[in-house]
């Protein structure tokens, strides 16, 4: 596991890297179905037109909904995604049995660094969780 923030143009980069017990298309499933999604990402998921330019559709639950759109898509390699401002990729490579996952956030709040940190760090362990608990491969 390593991670790392940086600025680049203005804008934080947070990187994270997870190595995972699960094969890329496993992995795949669990960043680009809707239902996969919700389980370990901080929003609900209400849909996603997988292809680059496709919108994608979060609920927090509270009555509040946000849109992004498919920005980068790469079957079972790259999936990124705008979120309001913010701009999220992944990137999943196969590491023997597993997958290495490279996590990117950009955003543009430096005070926000140490708690997006933390909060993606929660994510990514519970995305891990998620993929042990289910059994389809």
């Amino acid at each position: 596991m390593t991670e790392s923030l940086t600025t680049e143009n203005g804008r934080q980069v947070l990187r994270l890297e997870r190595k995972l017990a699960h094969p890329p298309a496993k992995v795949w499933r669990a960043l680009t179905e809707p239902a996969q999604l919700s389980q370990w990402y901080p929003l609900t998921c209400t849909g996603i037109d997988l292809r680059v330019g496709g919108a994608i559709s979060f609920d927090d639950g509270e009555g509040t909904t946000y849109s992004g759109a498919v920005t980068e898509l790469v079957p079972e390699r790259v999936f990124a995604f705008s979120e309001e401002s913010d701009l999220l990729h992944v990137e999943l490579r196969p590491d023997g049995p597993g997958t290495l996952l490279v996590f990117t956030h950009t955003f543009d709040d430096p005070e926000m660094g140490p708690a997006t940190a933390k909060g993606w760090r929660n994510c990514l362990a519970e995305l891990a969780d998620s993929l042990d608990r289910s059994t389809k491969d």
